[in-house]
C-alpha cells in the first residue's frame, strides 16, 4: 500500500506581493503559524514571520533578541514603537538568560511569563513546542506550523538539541530557520512532496539520516537523485545536492532531515 503524501512549502517566506510560478499546497491557506524565537541573532525575515504568526513565543533569552533585534531590522522606524508592536505573547523557559529589564518591559505590556526553571531535563525549545501543542493557534493540529528563529548557529550542542526536538515531535511540522537555510523532518510514515520556492530558496540542499541509517531512499527532482539508496553516517549522506525541478519527491524507510539554502 502506498504511503500517504505530505506536502511542504516555504511559502511563509514569500513577501506579501510576491507571486509564485505554482500555487502553494492546498493546506497552506489554512496553515496556523506559531513563531518561536531562540537566543541567537534574528534572521532578516523575522518581522515577516512574526506578522504571519498567530502565536509568538520567546524561549528565555530569545526575548532579548526580539527587544534588541527588531529595531535593528527596522531602522527607519521608532525603536520604542517597534518594541511595542513586536511583543511576544509568551516568554517561556528557565529564565537564566533573559535580562531583568526586558522581562519587566514585556510583562508590563501583558506578555505571559512562564518560569520552568524546575525542569532541567528538556531544552527551552522543547518547552516552547510543548506549550504550543497544548495551546495551538488554529483549530486543527494538522494545520499547525511552528517556525523556529535562531535555531542554528552558536553552540553545536544547542543545534543538536534543537534538531532532536524535530524527532521528539515528529507528528508536528516544525521548521528550523536561520539566514542561511531551513531544516525540517521528513517522517518515514509518509512520502513527501517539497514545493520549491525558487525566489527564496535553493539551489543547494541535503538529505541526512540523523536518527538512524536508511536502507532505502528514493528521490526525484534533484541533480543527483537517490534510487533505493542506503545512507548512514560513516557511509553516504546526500549533502551539497542541487534542486533541479519545482517539486522534489522523497520516500525513505527512515526519518530524514531535509535542509535547503535560503537566498539573500
Amino acid at each position: 500500500m502506498p504511503l500517504p503524501t505530505m506536502t511542504h512549502s516555504s511559502s511563509f517566506l514569500r513577501l506579501p506581493a510576491t507571486s509564485s510560478p505554482h500555487p502553494p499546497p492546498a493546506d497552506d491557506a489554512s496553515a496556523a503559524y506559531a513563531v518561536v524565537v531562540l537566543n541567537q541573532r534574528l534572521p532578516r525575515f523575522a518581522p515577516l514571520l512574526w506578522d504571519r504568526a498567530r502565536l509568538r513565543v520567546c524561549a528565555d533569552g530569545g526575548a532579548n533578541r526580539v527587544f534588541d533585534g527588531m529595531p535593528e531590522l527596522l531602522p527607519a522606524e521608532d525603536p520604542d514603537q517597534v518594541r511595542m508592536r513586536y511583543k511576544p505573547d509568551v516568554i517561556k523557559g528557565d529564565m537564566d538568560s533573559i535580562r531583568p529589564e526586558v522581562k519587566e518591559y514585556y510583562s508590563n505590556l501583558g506578555a505571559e511569563i512562564v518560569d520552568e526553571s524546575h525542569d532541567q531535563d528538556t531544552t527551552d525549545l522543547h518547552k516552547c513546542v510543548s506549550f504550543i501543542t497544548r495551546n495551538p493557534p488554529g483549530s486543527e493540529e494538522s494545520n499547525l506550523y511552528i517556525l523556529v528563529l535562531g535555531a542554528l548557529g552558536g553552540r553545536f550542542d544547542h543545534e543538536m538539541g534543537n534538531i532532536n526536538v524535530l524527532y521528539r515531535f515528529s507528528n508536528i511540522r516544525i521548521v528550523l530557520l536561520s539566514d542561511d537555510c531551513s531544516i525540517f523532518l521528513l517522517p518515514k510514515t509518509h512520502s513527501h512532496e517539497i514545493h520549491i520556492e525558487r525566489s527564496i530558496e535553493g539551489p543547494h540542499c541535503g538529505l541526512i539520516p540523523m536518527g538512524s541509517p536508511s536502507a532505502s531512499t528514493t528521490t526525484a527532482g534533484l541533480r543527483w537523485n537517490l534510487d533505493n539508496t542506503s545512507m548512514s553516517y560513516g557511509g553516504l549522506i546526500s549533502t551539497s545536492n542541487i534542486v533541479e525541478e519545482e517539486t522534489v519527491r522523497i520516500t525513505s524507510d527512515s526519518d530524514l532531515i531535509w535542509t535547503i539554502s535560503l537566498r539573500n
